[in-house]
């Protein structure tokens, strides 16, 4: 039989200072709370009422994965080194991954992601093509050795996910799998109380030619973000929009001594002209170990995940290799650049005439250098690398994009043959022949979730939990522990239950003061108030914690007057 749930036996350790190692205002919030606890470095504890909210949101993903036929099942946490050998990943995927040996001195990690492990699964159980699609997702802890976890549950080394992956045997099967898991994801989000914008997106380690992150918006986000009124939105690593580039004055070559010009802004500021105007250089090793330069507009930035499409896994010249390639830092340009130095320039600077670049030379730089007249560039040598930012034209209908930053809180990829082919997952196609699976993949940080939810509800007294995901629903708040008053709440917590609801009774000995605090720090969406006045009136004071408001509600009438409110905005 259920029954209301009581302050005094909750385990819910109150902080009344925020933490020093707490950042955000959601992990301050859930410290302050008492919903999570530090163990290590990037390893916290879910206390009773987060573990609470977070099966909420584990519930929501399990609706959604069984409408769309998904199956949940449970791999080990633990997978063997030689799968992540066969995918190639065992040393591309870097000292994020925790290795280790068993006894036997076999090779081991903890999975951060199991694509091996699922692939490995069904390679020798789906040999037809009348079995698939097929689509199998678990929920379950993962490990990264993040170097500087932070941000609490945003970037802990330990965390909830939810991983799906879908094996189909055409690219068509494979692209209705990708949007079946797009839309679900969009559904959890938005059940989930989370304004989230789902945005083009780099695969990272994951691999694939297509991804979208669903990112909740919020100014603490880690990820920048541009986004149209259109409906288009990207990561601005994967984003690639319109730059209006900014000409330099037009004029015969000339030569300009620029001292005490260490910045683009001193630059810009020196010469009187936009930043825009002028053109940035970066030197570079090449992931082929050849030396570089790559120019981008001034005003904007090389994003480093581009540029490593671009030129592999390269590195920003050392002031040592700077000197050693007999280049000079702050004054590079592509007129007389040293013999064997490779010059490359981001795609929007292409149709862009005249530049603004620095000389080669301490403390000069060129003006009226023309495209085609005082330089050239190679056919090849145009690349996308500059970052999408505010302001830029939005590329599918050229109206200026916005800026915002965002939590990752799930992502979608479509993966084709990356990990079939390679580690020899074939069926057996409608025409006799063995090919390898079409492959999806997708995640959802549950645990990030739970902190995404409260770093966008709430204020400056507490957590303000959407009712979807709320640890209880409503809690009732008696001024006093015993007599009429408690009698009343003991009551009216087994009517509100009997209501269908989740209640949660503060009979602690504490301050009106105290408790109110508690409340709203906590975040309940609900309190219900019984003070003497009001029980001998046959009143409550129901205050909406989202809203402040406060309404006075006839003892009899309370469940149902919260039920009418609480039930439909439920998942």
């Amino acid at each position: 039989m259920k029954t209301f749930a009581k302050m005094s036996t909750t385990y819910a350790p109150t902080l009344k200072e925020d933490p020093a190692e707490a950042e955000l205002a959601s992990h301050k919030l859930l410290l302050r709370a008492g919903m999570i606890r530090k163990t290590a470095a990037g390893l916290y504890s879910y206390l009773p009422l987060a573990w609470r909210s977070l099966l909420k949101i584990e519930t929501v993903i399990r609706e959604e994965m069984e409408a769309i036929g998904a199956q949940e099942m449970l791999v080990p946490m633990v997978t063997p080194g030689e799968l992540w050998h066969e995918s190639g990943r065992w040393e591309k995927y870097g000292p994020e991954l925790m290795r280790m040996q068993d006894r036997h001195e076999r090779e081991f990690c903890l999975g951060p992601t199991h694509e091996e492990t699922f692939t490995d699964l069904v390679r020798n159980e789906l040999r037809s093509y009348k079995q698939l699609p097929v689509t199998l997702y678990q929920i379950q802890d993962k490990f990264r050795d993040e170097m500087r976890p932070r941000f609490g549950l945003m970037r802990g080394r330990e965390f909830i996910m939810k991983d799906a992956y879908s094996f189909d045997a055409t690219v068509e099967g494979m692209q209705r799998s990708y949007n079946d898991q797009k839309d679900a994801y969009a559904r959890i989000c938005e059940r989930c109380g989370l304004r989230a914008l789902p945005v083009v997106a780099d695969s990272g380690q994951i691999g694939g030619d297509t991804s979208v992150e669903f990112m909740a918006v919020a100014d603490a986000g880690e990820a920048e973000l541009v986004w149209c009124d259109c409906g288009f939105a990207a990561d601005t690593e994967a984003a690639t929009a319109g730059i209006a580039v900014v000409e330099g004055a037009s004029g015969d070559l000339e030569k300009v001594l620029t001292p005490d010009c260490a910045t683009i802004a001193d630059l810009a500021a020196f010469l009187g002209v936009p930043e825009a105007g002028t053109r940035k250089a970066l030197a570079i090793v090449t992931g082929e170990g050849k030396p570089a330069v790559v120019f981008v507009p001034g005003d904007h930035e090389m994003n480093d995940v581009k540029a490593e499409h671009a030129f592999g896994e390269f590195h920003l010249m050392s002031d040592e290799e700077i000197e050693y390639y007999g280049l000079v830092k702050v004054f590079i340009g592509p007129i007389g650049l040293p013999e064997g130095i490779a010059a490359y320039a981001d795609e929007s600077l292409r149709n862009s005439a005249w530049w603004v670049v620095g000389a080669n030379e301490k403390d000069n730089h060129y003006v009226h250098a023309n495209l085609g007249r005082d330089f050239a560039m190679a056919d090849d040598a145009w690349v996308d690398v500059a970052t999408a930012q505010e302001g830029d034209a939005c590329p599918r209908c050229g109206k200026p994009l916005h800026g915002a930053r965002g939590i990752e809180v799930s992502q979608v990829f479509q993966l084709g043959t990356k990990y079939s082919e390679a580690m020899g997952a074939t069926f057996m196609d409608e025409d006799g022949k063995e090919k390898p699976f079409q492959m999806g993949c997708y995640g959802i940080g549950v645990s990030r979730t739970l902190q995404a939810v409260v770093e966008q509800h709430h204020d400056e007294h507490g957590i303000v939990w959407p009712v979807c995901v709320a640890p209880y629903e409503v809690e009732i708040v008696p001024l006093d522990a015993k007599g009429v008053v408690w009698e009343t709440a003991e009551r009216l917590g087994s009517e509100l239950v009997g209501a269908g609801l989740e209640v949660v009774v503060d009979d602690r000995k504490e301050r009106a003061g105290v408790k109110f605090a508690d409340a709203d720090l906590m975040g309940y969406p609900y309190q219900v108030i019984l003070g003497k006045r009001g029980v001998s009136n046959g009143v409550a004071e129901v205050k909406d914690r989202a809203t402040g408001e406060r309404t006075e509600v006839a003892l009899d009438e309370v469940a149902a007057w919260l039920a009418g409110k609480v039930l439909p905005q439920r998942a």
